[in-house]
């Protein structure tokens, strides 16, 4: 099958109003990702040479975000919503151009596998001319049923047309259809609109292909992989599966996590060997951690790398462009954003490295930070290696700290500090005996609050 070329065309031009919500139903995110991202990211592992995604009209924001997970997509809109069908024909220019296996797939059924987009194929290659995914269904009410005679499939009856026996059948239709790129055009060019609604079905294509003599199966998947997404509740089931699977992911690979269900990842979350996850830990998207890390409770990650042998929290958060080198050191109530750390830096507690560099083996003080904003523009701070930053000191950003530095507790720094230098910013203590008596004395009697 590797030598077959494959063409997925995605749906993702539905409004999805029961989300009570302005963003489009398919840039909804799950495990860090939008269901659309997932839908592409499954064509793509699937062998997908090429993908066509149709928007509704007006939907840039859409086709961007199919941009950003596929750069070379064909973008098509559906102007019209007059069924799947016929949203699969608004990219009738790319199913002219010959490709043996045609895959159709949904934006908001975000869970489907790529080795389930790879068992429909199989079946295109072992012979069927189209291919339907089903499930069997707990409840079946109101879904397509499939039946099947014989090993093939004759028909989808949907819940109104169906006859009792019909409706016993609990395989039921999810809607992702594959069909051999020979036939793929006339099948869907046949697909009329004589029904209630005036739409084109794309499940009529079974008895279509039925009645040219051409065969078609249906395949199995769970009733969890194909839900799809319709309402704020389905995209917490939703989601709820992908961190399943990526904390069971994770487990079999060999990371320790304390307490998984407490555990979030995203859905490109890299983990090395030996990694410890403690308890209430979020994992947002863009984030690398090495071997030997130790992540501890109540931490937030993203767009971040994690060097090996790194100690993490508790209570710290990495924002992007945090790159955290071997052996550092960051403890609880730490915030570190777009900073590089190199090997052995200590950030222990209550500070704040925003737009640094920090060399290795230097010591940040508790309270201490960088100023990095000025109201108008970000500016960075250089803190060289093996430098000591005092308690509560404020590096006010563009200034360099040379290497071995010292600054001295307190200090608002805001010129450069030479190497091996102490840097200095603060008012001299100045103490005044007997002023607290003084006061006392001139102070106004205290009202009673008996």
């Amino acid at each position: 099958m590797s030598s077959r070329t494959c063409l997925t065309v995605i749906l993702a031009a539905g409004e999805g109003t029961r989300m009570r919500s302005s963003l489009p139903k398919v840039l909804h995110a799950a495990a860090g990702r939008s269901l659309l991202g997932h839908t592409l990211s499954s064509a793509r592992d699937a062998g997908a040479e090429r993908l066509a995604v149709v928007v509704g009209p007006g939907r840039e924001d859409v086709a961007g975000e199919a941009r950003k997970y596929a750069a070379d997509s064909a973008i098509f809109v559906q102007r019209e919503r007059l069924g799947t069908a016929h949203a699969v024909l608004a990219a009738r220019d790319v199913l002219t151009k010959p490709a043996d296996d045609l895959l159709i797939a949904f934006a908001d059924t975000p869970l489907v596998k790529p080795e389930t987009l790879t068992r429909m194929r199989e079946a295109l290659a072992d012979g069927a001319d189209v291919v339907v995914l089903g499930f069997q269904a707990e409840n079946p009410f109101g879904y397509g049923r499939l039946v099947v005679k014989d090993g093939q499939l004759t028909a989808i009856r949907e819940e109104k047309d169906a006859t009792d026996e019909e409706r016993a059948i609990r395989f039921c239709n999810a809607g992702l259809m594959a069909i051999a790129g020979k036939s793929a055009l006339s099948l869907i060019e046949t697909v009329g609109n004589d029904n209630a609604k005036s739409e084109y079905y794309l499940t009529d294509v079974v008895e279509i292909a039925r009645q040219k003599g051409l065969r078609a199966v249906a395949l199995e998947a769970s009733e969890a992989e194909v839900q799809g997404v319709n309402t704020k509740a389905q995209l917490a089931a939703v989601e709820a599966e992908f961190q399943k699977r990526l904390r069971s992911a994770a487990l079999e690979q060999g990371v320790t996590l304390i307490a998984p269900e407490t555990v979030f990842f995203s859905a490109d979350t890299v983990l090395g060997h030996d990694v410890i996850v403690e308890p209430n830990v979020v994992f947002g998207p863009g984030v690398r951690v090495e071997d030997n890390v130790v992540i501890h409770s109540f931490c937030h990650l993203e767009g971040a790398h994690v060097g090996r042998g790194v100690s993490l929290g508790p209570f710290a958060r990495l924002r992007p462009g945090a790159s955290l080198a071997e052996k550092t050191r960051i403890g609880n109530f730490v915030e570190i954003k777009n900073a590089i750390l190199d090997e052995n830096v200590k950030v222990n507690h209550l500070a704040y490295i925003g737009d640094a560099h920090v060399g290795r083996d230097a010591n940040i003080g508790a309270g201490a930070i960088t100023c990095n904003y000025d109201g108008v523009r970000k500016h960075r701070t250089e803190i060289g290696a093996g430098s000591f930053i005092g308690v509560n000191s404020a590096l006010v950003a563009p200034v360099t700290v040379g290497e071995g530095a010292y600054i001295a507790t307190g200090s608002v720094i805001t010129d450069d500090v030479p190497a091996n230098a102490l840097g200095i910013a603060r008012g001299r203590q100045v103490n005044k005996e007997g002023w607290a008596d003084e006061r006392r004395k001139s102070a106004p009697p205290k009202l009673s609050h008996d």
